[in-house]
């Protein structure tokens, strides 16, 4: 059994590392079925796995360029090459609604020529019949706490993370990864999958990915491309709301010495603030903006990290989310880097 891995602790040189030249691009190994999908596995017994469901931009280039440093790094190859390994799947099992799933993009050939510069040596694309076999019952784990609890995109999005776990943990099955990298822009599923892997106890080290702005703070999603020209500018708002609950908790900490609870409160109304001045979000278009405690998610508690975490809807129907830490330095107005993010990430 191989030695078991905690999870991945911010500044890790492993995952700041730049890939070496030769490991970067190359040819592609496109995967659709599961006995291609063994038969590369069997290769490279030790991998990183980055699973996304498609239309890639550079946030999720950054996570396929820190999956193939750490498996360099660590001397997993497929080859010459880091064994780094994205799966693009778009799941239906984690939609609410019929018409979101049918409109997410599928941008498969821009995927892979993605995939192949940031240094990936394979990309496994099933149909849904490879990952749901007709007539072979996938079950959906136990779900944790985390899932359940919070009341924020568990209350939002019902089912939505029973679909998580139970793709997520049947493509595990599938790579049969030693590592797998999450991006921090889902801080929920994140902590879902975290706990989901500690509670089945399986041997699968699950690493963040800092979250990707554009030049205005704005989060890089795959659902940005579906924003009009006016949302486009309201969405804006959610990381000047970020920027919003840490410079309250400045003054606030200020104002209310040795009582940070005031400080929180403080925080949550300078983001709904922020969200909803001057011709932004509706009251009813904001679904939480809230500071939460960064691992359960649940009520914050002084003595551990926190995270402040908001999910809105914009006039066109598109949902948006984002997160920080709590109180943060980081400049939210701009482009993130890697190294930036995990000197401060929680």
């Amino acid at each position: 059994m191989p030695e078991r891995r905690p999870s991945q602790a911010p500044g890790d040189p492993a995952t700041d590392a730049p890939i070496p030249a030769h490991a970067t691009p190359g040819p592609v190994a496109i995967l659709r079925t599961k006995v291609e999908l063994d038969l590369w596995a069997r290769s490279c017994p030790s991998s990183v796995f980055v699973p996304t469901m498609g239309a890639l931009h550079e946030g999720h280039a950054s996570l396929v360029r820190q999956a193939s440093a750490l498996a360099w790094s660590r001397g997993w190859l497929a080859g010459d090459r880091a064994a780094c390994i994205v799966s693009i799947f778009v799941n239906p099992t984690q939609f609410n609604e019929a018409k979101d799933f049918d409109r997410y993009p599928r941008t498969l050939e821009a995927d892979v020529a993605l995939c192949a510069a940031a240094g990936a040596s394979a990309v496994f694309a099933p149909s849904p019949d490879v990952v749901y076999p007709p007539g072979e019952p996938v079950p959906v784990p136990p779900l944790p706490r985390v899932a359940t609890e919070p009341s924020l995109e568990d209350a939002h999005r019902p089912g939505h993370f029973a679909g998580v776990c139970q793709v997520v943990l049947r493509l595990f099955q599938l790579v049969r990864c030693r590592s797998a990298i999450f991006g921090e822009k889902d801080w929920q599923q994140l902590q879902v999958v975290r706990a989901m892997v500690a509670d089945l106890d399986l041997d699968i080290e699950i690493v963040p990915g800092v979250t990707i702005r554009e030049a205005d703070g704005l989060a890089m999603s795959s659902r940005n491309r579906l924003l009009s020209p006016a949302d486009r500018a309201l969405a804006a708002r959610l990381s000047a709301a970020l920027r919003a609950a840490s410079e309250s908790t400045r003054t606030g900490s200020n104002a209310h010495p040795g009582r940070p609870l005031e400080a929180r409160r403080a925080a949550e109304e300078a983001m709904h603030d922020a969200l909803t001045r001057d011709a932004g979000f509706s009251e009813g278009a904001i679904e939480y903006a809230v500071i939460r405690d960064a691992q359960t998610l649940l009520e914050y508690s002084p003595a551990r990290p926190a995270r402040a975490l908001i999910a809105a809807r914009t006039p066109g129907g598109i949902r948006l989310i984002d997160n920080a830490p709590w109180p943060s330095d980081l400049p939210l107005g701009n482009h993130q880097t890697s190294r930036e993010s995990n000197r401060s990430a929680s």
